[in-house]
Order: C-alpha cells, then structure tokens, then sequence
C-alpha cells in the first residue's frame, strides 16, 4: 500500500503543478457555477412571481435541466484531458524503464496512479458539494440525502471514466492519441444501448454495456446495486486490460497468449455484468425524502399479494398505430415501465408476441390503399429490417387469445400462474402508456374482486354501449382512455329495474332518465337504496318531474328550471362548476382540481336544493359561480333568446350546488350516493372537449366519485407525501449576489492559486 501511496502521491503533484488540472478545476467550477445559479435562479424567480415550487432540491440538482444532470453530460470532455498523460507520459519520456527496473509490480504501478485519479475526482465532487451546502441553507428541508446519491453516481461515473482513460493512456505514447482514444472508447460505450437490439442474445449485452444514463437514478435519488456493480465491474474492467497491457510490455509472450488474456477478463466482466442485472439479486435504495422513486405502499401491497409466478404477453401488431413500442430494438426502454414492480416482484416474466392483423390505422390506409393486410405487414418488416416469419397470422395468434374485443391494438395480458387473467392497455393520449395508477389496478384485479358498476337502462337513459356525443361509452368501457372504468379498476354491466339489482353490483348509475319508473321498478330501486347500494343519479333539464321522485327520498330535489350565466363566449346555460373546499374531504380527486383551479363543464344543468332530515350528511362537490348565475325559470330557448334576471319571477342570483355527496350509515357499512345536476358532464362529448381559457377537468369526475363509492379501493391512491422542499429563503437580489460569486470570485480564486503556484514553482 506503501508504494501505491508514492505513486499516486508523485502522480498528483505532477497534476497540481501542470496546467492542465487547473485549467480543468477552473472550467468545471465555471460550468457547474453557471448552470446551478441557472436553475437555483428559475427557483428564486419562481417562488418570486408567486408560483408555488415542488420538490425545489431535484429542480436544481436532477430532473431534465438540473446541475448533477448537466455535469454528467460534460464530464467525458474533462476526463480524458486529466488521464491522457497518465502512462503515456511515462512511455514517451523513457520514465517507465525506471519503473520496471524497481521493485514496483504493474498493479502498483496501475493502482497508484489509478488512486490519484480518483483523489482529483474526490476534489471535483468537493467543488459540487459546495453547490449541495449552498441548497441545504437556501431551500426549506432540503433533500440532502437524495443530492448525496447524485454526488455518489457522479463520482462513480469520474472513476468509470478514468479507468477507460488509463487504459487507453496505457496503450500510446502520445498522449493527445491517448485523449482521443478515451473519447472514442466513451463515445462507443454511450452509443452501444442501442447496437443490435434487434437481436435477442446480443440485446441484453450491448444495453448493459451502455455507460449513457449510467448515473440517472442516482442522481434522481435511488442507489441501485446493478448501477454501483456496473460501474464496479467496468473499473475493475479497464484496470486488469491495464495492467495486462503493462505486463505484455514488460514480459514479452505470444500474440496468442495476451489476446486470450483480454478475452477471459472481458468473458469474466461480461458474465458478472449479466449475474448483478438479475431482477432477483438486484437491491435498491430510495434516497428520496418522500421514497419518490419506489413504489406506492398501496402498489407494494397489491404485489405483495399476488402469490405465485406472473407472466406479462405483450402482443403487438404491426399493423396498428403503437407497433413500434413494441418492436425488438425498443424492448429494453419498454420494460422500463415494470422496473419498479420488478423490484417488488422479481419472477415477473417478460414475453412478446407479433403479429399482424386488421386495426384501425387510418396512415397506413392512406398509405398502402391496395394492399392486402399481409402485403403491408411485409412492406412494414423491410422498413424496419426485421424478419417477417416472426409475425404470427391472425387465425395463429386467435388461437392463443382473442384480441378483437381490444381492436388488435398493443395490449398486454397478464396471467398469472392460477389462471386470473386481465388487460393492460395504452391509451389515446399524450403520455399512452399507463401510470401507476392502471398498473396497480391491473394487478389487483388478478388478486380480488372489484367493484361492480351497473348502469341502469330501459328508461332512456344514457347508454354505456353506444358512441354518441351523449351516450356514456368512454366514460364506462372506452379502452384506450385511460380513466374509463374499466381501466380504473371497475367493472361494469347494464340492469334494469323490473327486477331485483343483483346483489354483486355494488354501485349502480341513473342518468337522463325520460320516463317514470312503474311501482315495481320504483319497490327494487327502494330495496337497493335500503340495503345501503351505493349510486350516481344525473339529472338534467326538462327531466325534473321523472327523476325528483328518485332522489326525494334522498333530501334532494333538481330545482325547476336550469342555471344560467351570461357569457360571451359561450351559451348562457353553459355551466362552469367549480369544486367546493370541502369537496377535498370526499376525494382526493377534487382537493387537486381545486387546489389547482381545474373546473366541470355542464352544458345544461338544474341547481340541486338539498335538505339533512333524510338522514344524510350531504357536501356540496360542486358550485356555480356566485356572481351573474341564477337559475332561469322563464327563457327555454337558449340560442335565439335572450335570457333577463328577473326576481319577480323568483329567479336569485347566488351560487348553486351543481353536484352533491350523500352518505349515511346502514349496518356496518357506509352508504355514499353522488348527484349530478346534469348528465351531459360524463358524456362521450363533454369529456373528449377542450375548450379555451376553460381549465376543464371533468375526467376526474369519473375518478373522484368512483373513488369515493368504492369505499377508496379503486382507483389505486398512488399518492405520496408532498415533498417538504418547497420554499427557498433567498431572494432576486441576493441570489444575483451569489451569482456573482459563484461565477466570478470563486473561478477567479482557483486561477489566481494556480499561477501562485506555478510562479513559485517556476522560481524554484
């Protein structure tokens, strides 16, 4: 240990006395200065407009534009600078004779100037932790913890590239070919992932390979043993190649005998590479305050129930539009979706099947017009250079499951090993793969029975089958949207009432019912009330006298008329609802609509009175502005006239409750109802608008409701902890203060010490 504490002692002090490791430490503490006053500066002036901060310590150390992921991205233009001279020095000036010649070994050799590298990298991860001192006192319960494991995957990711540094310096005499050389190796090392990911045994060896986003979950705040392994095994790596390098200099043998060498020590860092990338010999470690890169409680609970193997079959069609996130060369970042269930569940097993087969893909219509299913399958698989005799024809993949029901679309069949099987599905619209929220839901439908939606027909209610803009298709069954109830959780059915509610619905929905139950329909309708079935009625305009006998029993009543307020923009009996404050006690749901303004578009609504003395403790979910709303009871035409607030008619201008939350206590259980003034808020054609200036939000109407009379079982609460870390103490003018500092006075302080010491160097 001795003699590699003199080498690396002799090696640093040849650094610190050369310019170049200067010049380094300058450029590093100005890049690292600017791009963290940057961001803690978008924090500053954020918090200083007014705008409220979430999670501030990974805004300005991870995440897209943060300081640790900036560095990372610079660090491979440093390292090699650093490492270029490190042997080549030695074999340029004849120096390295000297070596051989003492009693120093090559490990010693290699060790010891490896061991200096590694010093310089302890002081360029010093220079960050200035910046991690700086958030600690600026921003309120920094994350500490989880900036510390950014400071450990970027140290990692120093070592990593020094070893590949030295072994190239190892190589050449020259030291701007040995910095050349680094760069290639490294440029190699970030481009591999995506090297023949088309081919299955070589896919997993070149995705391992990849150094490119190494240090990602590190500096996101979870410490991965396949990560820390990796860059272990790639040090480890690059040292031995070195020091074999320097005994074939050193003692001469055959070509033979030193290319074998090179191949076992790679074989051996291959096969240690595949054994710690196992998901079961995998272990983490959430450095996060609020645990934010692990799953939910609620999702680690789900798992944890689900006993026995689990096999995931993605079945991809190229003939749809989402073929391509299933395509061999995207397989490694697909499986990204399930790494954290992984963790939880490591015998989950990964399969894919291809195929092809009709789907609705209006492109590839437009495209290829005259060809046949088969002809464009064919002309898809030489695009993408892949071999066609992968793709199963229709009538083969039928035979393994019918995927007409989900339209041939990219789906996923999770089965587990007792048979329970289920969909999980991607969705139309800007994210398309599912969150964690349908994931969980997915696995818990495998492992319990979920609630049972019956929606109640016969009556001219709103449909759960049909397309129309006011039927209720999406809302209920629609699979590619992501809060339809099937892919929440739920399942659902039609009832009516002529007869009894089976007892294994456990919410039924009344929506725009037109005409008036029959005595016998209105005694089943009672007895499910009775026995404490939970419900969503949906009135509407014109629809009072059919649908107050259904909620009168209740302690409510749909108000005649329907609410209005004047607009330029939009018709007077447009409607926006705002979530009340105490709409956040009923769901989560609506405590994050009104934190964040989001409102409920009700195109024709009735104001709903309601009274306690039915026995229900009753919220107001939602309401209709205080001010210029009022509930007409005159105008009926609402396009071509013009409505007039007239009290004398006992029209009042006040705000009204447009949706309501009852609940009672029957037996051991809780009863929860939930009325709609109007029904057109779940249709088909009011959740698919937008709107502008109009922060509609009425899919977590669905969400929020659903949630609530499932007794908070589904949809899943993947809900965590707000992080504590959302409010800094500094202002504009004194952060520019630090600005300055930062980016002048401390680089300066650095170039001002190195020319102190290379003048008195020079003097002596």
């Amino acid at each position: 240990m001795k003699t590699i504490y003199k080498i690396a002692r002799t090696e640093l002090q040849t650094l610190f006395y050369s310019p170049v490791a200067w010049l380094i430490l300058i450029v590093f503490t100005f890049q690292a200065s600017m791009v963290f006053s940057n961001t803690m500066g978008g924090q500053v002036r954020s918090q200083s407009l007014g705008y409220g901060l979430y999670n501030a310590t990974m805004a300005v150390f991870g995440g897209w534009n943060g300081l640790f992921t900036a560095m990372q991205q610079y660090l491979y233009l440093y390292i090699p600078l650093l490492t270029m001279g490190l042997m080549s020095r030695e074999l340029s000036s004849g120096s390295i004779k000297l070596l051989y010649s003492s009693p120093v070994t090559n490990t010693q050799i290699i060790l010891g100037k490896y061991l200096s590298v590694m010093v310089y990298g302890l002081v360029l991860i010093a220079i960050l932790s200035v910046f991690m001192l700086f958030s600690a006192i600026a921003i309120y319960e920094a994350d500490i913890p989880a900036v510390l494991a950014g400071l450990l995957g970027l140290y990692l990711l120093i070592c990593a590239y020094a070893a590949i540094g030295l072994f190239m310096s190892s190589i050449t005499s020259y030291q701007v070919v040995a910095a050349m050389g680094t760069l290639a190796v490294l440029a190699v090392l970030n481009f591999v992932g995506g090297m023949w990911q088309d081919v299955d045994f070589v896919r997993d060896i070149t995705y391992w390979l990849a150094i490119n986003g190494r240090a990602d979950e590190f500096i996101n705040g979870l410490i991965c043993s396949e990560d820390v392994l990796y860059f272990v095994i790639v040090v480890a790596l690059f040292l031995f190649l070195s020091i074999l390098r320097l005994q074939a200099r050193r003692q001469k043998s055959t070509w033979m005998a030193t290319t074998s060498k090179y191949i076992g020590v790679i074989v051996i860092a291959m096969l240690l590479g595949y054994f710690t990338s196992r998901p079961k010999l995998m272990c983490y470690y959430d450095a996060t305050n609020t645990k934010l890169r692990t799953l939910t409680p609620n999702s680690q609970n789900i798992v944890g129930q689900m006993d026995g193997g689990l096999t995931i079959t993605t079945f991809v069609n190229i003939l749809e539009e989402n073929y391509w996130s299933g395509l061999p060369r995207n397989r490694n970042n697909d499986l990204r979706h399930f790494k954290r269930y992984l963790r939880f569940k490591p015998e989950i097993k990964m399969k894919y099947v291809y195929y092809y087969d009709k789907a609705k893909n209006p492109d590839l219509d437009k495209a290829y017009p005259n060809l046949s299913d088969r002809e464009r399958m064919l002309k898809r698989t030489e695009i993408w250079d892949l071999d066609s005799n992968m793709f199963l024809r229709p009538e083969e993949v039928k035979k393994l499951v019918d995927l007409e029901p989900e339209g041939n679309r990219f789906v996923r069949l999770l089965e587990r090993e007792n048979g329970e099987k289920t969909f999980l599905r991607i969705y139309d619209d800007m994210q398309r793969f599912p969150f964690e929220t349908e994931i969980s839901a997915a696995f818990k439908r495998l492992v319990m029975e979920l609630p049972l939606v019956g929606f109640v027909k016969g009556h001219g209610e709103r449909d759960c089958i049909r397309e129309g803009d006011r039927d209720y298709n999406r809302f209920a069954q629609d699979k590619p949207f992501r809060y339809s109830l099937i892919n929440q959780g739920f399942d659902f059915t039609e009832v009516t009432l002529d007869k009894p509610v089976p007892e294994n619905v456990d919410i039924i929905v009344i929506a725009d019912m037109r005409s008036a139950l029959t005595g016998e329909e209105q005694k089943n309708l009672d007895d499910y009330i009775a026995r404490g079935g939970n419900m969503v009625i949906a009135g509407e305009p014109r629809r009072q006298e059919v649908m107050n006998p259904i909620v009168e029993s209740l302690g409510v009543r749909f108000m005649p008329g329907r609410l209005v307020k004047q607009s330029d923009n939009f018709q007077p009996d447009f409607i926006i609802a705002r979530p009340t404050k105490e709409a956040d006690s009923i769901a989560y749901a609506f405590g994050v609509m009104y934190r964040r303004e989001y409102v409920a578009t009700m195109p024709g609504c009735t104001g709903l009175e309601y009274s306690a003395d039915k026995g229900f403790a009753i919220t107001p979910l939602f309401v209709s502005d205080t001010v210029g709303s009022w509930n007409e009871v005159e105008t009926t035409d609402f396009v071509d006239d013009t409505v007039r607030f007239n009290p004398a008619a006992g029209e009042v201008e006040r705000s009204y409750p447009t949706a309501l939350a009852l609940s009672r206590k029957i037996g051991d259980k809780e009863q929860r109802i939930v009325v709609f003034g109007d029904a057109d808020c779940l249709s088909n054609g009011e959740i698919s608008i937008g709107r502008k200036d109009v922060p509609a939000a009425n899919y977590s109407l669905i969400s929020g409701s659903f949630f609530w009379l499932s007794h908070e079982e589904v949809p899943v609460d993947v809900r965590r902890p707000t992080p504590p870390d959302k409010k800094v103490r500094v202002s504009m003018g004194w952060m520019n203060f630090w600005k300055i500092i930062l980016m002048g006075v401390w680089p300066a302080s650095l170039a001002f010490w190195a020319i102190f010491i290379w003048i008195r160097r020079r003097g002596r």
